[in-house]
């Protein structure tokens, strides 16, 4: 069953963001009751998904120096050069936009991607094994690579005190309970069958996250429209040509076929549901767009994996 679910849980996705779509805009001041249920579901989805990472397994294990490298040289050189000249040809200057666009853009994926590279015909091995460093990479990179990216008139809107609380709340304590439970897992047999619970549940809460942020903030998307095709011209190019710079990066590290494609599955999957929480501790005036710009990026990304299942493997050969 469990294999059921990951196997199909890009169809799972998809089916409760048109569910959420449909219900959210016909019955838009039910679905709003929703709304105040994200933190909680979003604070349950790190956790299980943090719970996931092998951040303890590494001994015993072998992966490639040079994938490691090259996924590194990928998603923290290649892509934030190719995305800030992405967001410039656009000529965006709303805050909001801007925001949400480098936020989502910036960050690599660190969960359902793993299904996607195997199914994608992808090393899912050495990608489940390399969450861990994406995670801590991009939590150091992410700060700097906005404060570089983002213009002087963006950088005061984003106060420290509320950006700290949402990282301490939606992610570092759900990381720390995680670590927590996996070191006891290891002594503890009662741990050991808690951990293994969590196994279940990361593919049913982000399924349910997808369907009460959608619903409860649809009526938001719909009255920001112009943001809306603003956007996603830009996602439509970036998954077109940031899987090839992860194959590039591949190539130029001379790695075998299937790692190459795992490597232009991660440059092309972003960490959309671990930034959107981010986007929560914005003013207001910035964080409506920037929260649209962040759930518009799932959308569209999860109807491009369904490409990337299909022509990455025909893609890369060598």
């Amino acid at each position: 069953m469990k294999n059921f679910i990951e196997q199909r849980q890009i169809y799972i996705y998809l089916l409760s963001l048109v569910f959420a779509a449909l219900l959210g805009l016909y019955i838009p001041n039910f679905t709003k009751l929703f709304e105040p249920a994200i933190p909680i579901l979003l604070t349950l989805l790190m956790f299980f998904m943090f719970s996931q990472i092998p951040f303890f397994k590494f001994k015993g294990r072998l992966i490639s120096f040079k994938f490691i490298i090259a996924l590194i040289f990928s998603n923290f050189i290649l892509i934030p050069i190719f995305v800030f000249c992405l967001i410039s040809v656009f000529h965006i200057t709303d805050p909001g936009i801007l925001i949400g666009l480098y936020l989502v853009l910036l960050a690599p994926c660190i969960d359902y991607v793993i299904v996607f590279t195997a199914l994608g015909k992808g090393n899912a091995q050495y990608m489940l094994m390399s969450t861990p460093i994406l995670l801590i990479l991009q939590i150091i990179f992410l700060p700097i690579y906005l404060t570089l990216f983002l213009n002087h008139i963006t950088i005061p809107s984003i106060a420290l005190q509320p950006f700290l609380h949402t990282f301490i709340t939606y992610i570092l304590i759900p990381l720390i309970l995680a670590l927590i439970l996996q070191r006891m897992s290891t002594k503890n047999t009662k741990a050991q069958k808690w951990l293994h619970i969590t196994n279940w549940f990361p593919e049913i809460i982000m399924a349910l996250v997808l369907f009460v942020i959608v619903s409860s903030q649809i009526h938001k998307i719909t009255s920001h429209l112009a943001t809306i095709y603003m956007i996603i011209p830009i996602y439509i190019i970036y998954l077109l040509l940031a899987p090839l710079l992860g194959y590039l990066s591949g190539k130029l590290f001379n790695l075998e076929i299937n790692t190459k494609r795992t490597l232009a599955f991660s440059s092309g999957t972003r960490n959309a549901l671990v930034v959107l929480p981010i986007t929560f501790a914005l003013p207001n005036n910035i964080s409506n767009v920037a929260t649209i710009v962040v759930v518009t990026q799932t959308i569209v990304e999860l109807l491009g994996e369904i490409i990337y299942i299909k022509f990455i493997p025909k893609l890369i050969r060598l």
